[in-house]
């Protein structure tokens, strides 16, 4: 390595810099700014190496111990997590790697440029690997039109974090994906990628793009940080109850239908139930159904003992009313308590713009259907006492809740959790089944395309 170049320069706006000084301190600055168009978060880049006084600092810590080339190994090996290497530029980092380590002029000036060029490679790479690894390369926020669950992106912190790496093989392997399913993901991967087969069948195609779209949606930070969480996989009809990374519940569900009843993911706190809930019908359920039953049955109302308002105040005779001939918008329903509400003895509530809730329902043969995907929106809940159970444990409340749900004479009733409980709606279309091994589920609302079209795009 060239030492004249990297001796450290004066820090911090100096007062005076000799000649030489200032020519090296321009050809770096001209390179920053020639390349700045090309690197993420380039005003945070320029503002580091401008506190630094405009000289390399990574490639001073990394070249001699060929760390560097250690790097660009790592970075050709992103065909394992279902990447494109050359979305981390490396052959432009192998480029100006090999051009430092061949350089012969003796011109400083012509050696600092080099050198500039190398080290903002190498900040390119690092910084868009390393997000990639720890974030992902998508934001699920902007692929999904149904997306409200907390995710955490990059931020200027992790930009400063790379210029504070202190031994870069250690740093690479702290941030690679460790989770089970990911591992079993990548075997499953890497067993794909080596069947040479020059016409590979479609099944295989569609097989790999689903494991590189689901090791996408594993790299999101959407997990909440709590140990113990309520998680639905929508695509998987199915609920599990997480407590320090192992699943202490399990259970089916039911989804909301493809189309504009699909069950968005989202992520929030789990707060209260109701006992015995009252279901205040959707206006768009009055609209499309419940307004049709009551046309053609003038005792439904009634007989699923539903209450009828108009602007507020009860109307006593619903079954006198021509529903076929009247705005239903004038009219609100309202289900009460009982044997026959479509939200069964019990619901759980948490805050989200959709109003979406885990519910009981008094339908139990649906959970013996595959295809789950038929409600609404909300998600019916296979065994929600053992749910119930599970958030508010032994004791007095989960008692009192229990008699509650089995009075034959049932009232609605809010209890709060004694702790409130994390709540997420993912939606992956391969996961581990019992045995370890990995199983792929149908994509029922279309989603894989949508994060796999996105990957192909350069991120940052």
């Amino acid at each position: 390595m060239h030492g004249l170049i990297l001796s450290r320069l004066p820090l911090e706006n100096p007062p005076e810099l000799t000649r030489k000084e200032k020519a090296l301190r321009a050809a770096f600055i001209d390179v920053l700014e020639a390349q700045s168009t090309d690197l993420p978060f380039p005003n945070l880049i320029n503002s580091i190496y401008g506190k630094k006084g405009y000289q390399p600092m990574l490639v001073q810590k990394f070249f001699s111990d060929q760390q560097l080339q250690m790097l660009s190994d790592y970075l050709d090996k992103a065909v394992a997590h279902g990447l494109d290497p050359e979305q981390f530029y490396v052959t432009g980092l192998k480029y100006q790697l090999d051009e430092v380590i061949h350089q012969k002029s003796s011109d400083t000036v012509r050696i600092q440029r080099g050198l500039a060029k190398l080290e903002l490679a190498v900040v390119n790479s690092l910084i868009r690997y390393s997000m990639a690894m720890q974030y992902g390369v998508t934001n699920p926020a902007k692929i999904y039109s149904h997306y409200a669950t907390p995710t955490l992106i990059p931020d200027s912190n992790s930009v400063i974090r790379i210029f504070e790496i202190v031994n870069l093989k250690i740093y690479l392997d702290s941030i690679q994906p460790k989770g089970k399913t990911y591992l079993a993901l990548q075997k499953v991967l890497k067993r794909l990628d080596a069947d040479t087969t020059e016409n590979k069948d479609s099944v295989k195609i569609i097989m790999r793009q689903k494991v590189v779209v689901n090791m996408e949606r594993l790299r999101w930070k959407n997990k909440p940080a709590e140990q113990k969480f309520v998680s639905v996989n929508i695509a998987d009809f199915s609920l599990d109850v997480m407590d320090k990374e192992k699943s202490v519940l399990h259970m089916k569900v039911c989804v909301g239908e493809p189309g504009d009843k699909q069950t968005p993911q989202l992520g929030s706190i789990i707060h209260s139930v109701q006992i015995n809930p009252v279901w205040n019908i959707p206006q768009s359920i009055a609209r499309n159904e419940i307004s049709r039953y009551a046309s053609d049955d003038r005792y439904y109302l009634s007989n699923n003992n539903i209450k009828v308002f108009k602007k507020g105040k009860p109307v006593r005779d619903p079954e006198a009313i021509d529903w076929s001939a009247i705005d239903v918008r004038e009219y609100s329903f309202q289900q009460q308590p009982g044997v026959k509400n479509s939200l069964g003895k019990i619901k759980f509530l948490f805050k989200n713009g959709s109003s979406i809730y885990l519910h009981d329902t008094p339908v139990r043969s649906v959970f013996k259907r595959g295809m789950r995907a038929i409600s609404h929106g909300c998600v019916r809940v296979e065994k929600p006492l053992d749910l119930a159970f599970a958030l508010f444990g032994k004791g007095e409340r989960y008692d009192q809740l229990k008699r509650g749900m089995e009075s034959s004479y049932p009232r609605a009733k809010f209890m709060g959790l004694p702790r409130p409980v994390p709540v997420r709606l993912f939606y992956y279309t391969a996961w581990l089944n019992d045995r370890g091994g990995v199983r792929f589920g149908q994509d029922i609302y279309g989603l894989d395309q949508l994060v796999y079209d996105e990957m192909q795009k350069k991120q940052f």
